[in-house]
């Protein structure tokens, strides 16, 4: 690493490419195209693991982050897997192996059909995405430091994302 060369830090504009790389519970990986993104370091919120791995670092170094679960979709829970009575569903919606959405006073019943048996259904609730992980290979492809507008509006974008508008 070049002392002289400018470093990932709070308040430094990053541009990344990146290769994202998904790993499902059954062992295979979906490797999704090659991308960009720019961000403002320390405003912007990115995974942990990706914002560890490159705080410090310069331009075009490359690294390889391990993303786990509990940093994107959650860890799967097998306590969320239930027979739930047959009773106040709708039959012709359930279908072994899709998702089960349905108005119930005003709340959204959602889940996973995973067994349809003659009283019950056997239910998983956990979210779709849930045990996977993921892991990227990132170059550093630029790092300045920011200006005072642009940091102005990535803690604009970054407050409205919270609260959902974004």
């Amino acid at each position: 690493m070049n002392a002289d060369k400018p470093r990932t830090g709070q308040d430094m504009a990053v541009r990344l490419r990146y290769v994202l790389r998904t790993h499902l519970p059954d062992g295979s990986v979906k490797e999704n195209p090659e991308e960009e993104i720019s961000f403002i370091f320390g405003v912007e919120r990115q995974v942990r693991s990706l914002e560890n791995a490159i705080k410090g670092r310069c331009e075009r170094e490359k690294l390889h982050v391990s993303i786990p679960t509990s940093e994107i979709y959650g860890e799967y829970d097998e306590t969320l897997v239930r027979e739930i009575p047959k009773k106040g569903l709708m039959k012709q919606r359930l279908k072994e192996g899709q998702f089960y959405r349905q108005m119930k006073q005003g709340t959204l019943v959602s889940f996973k059909v995973l067994e349809i048996r003659a009283e019950s259904v056997l239910a998983d609730f956990n979210k779709p995405m849930a045990g996977i992980c993921a892991s990227m290979d990132v170059e550093i492809i630029g790092v300045r430091k920011a200006t005072k507008a642009e940091i102005n509006a990535a803690v604009e974008a970054e407050s409205k994302r919270s609260i959902g508008c974004g």
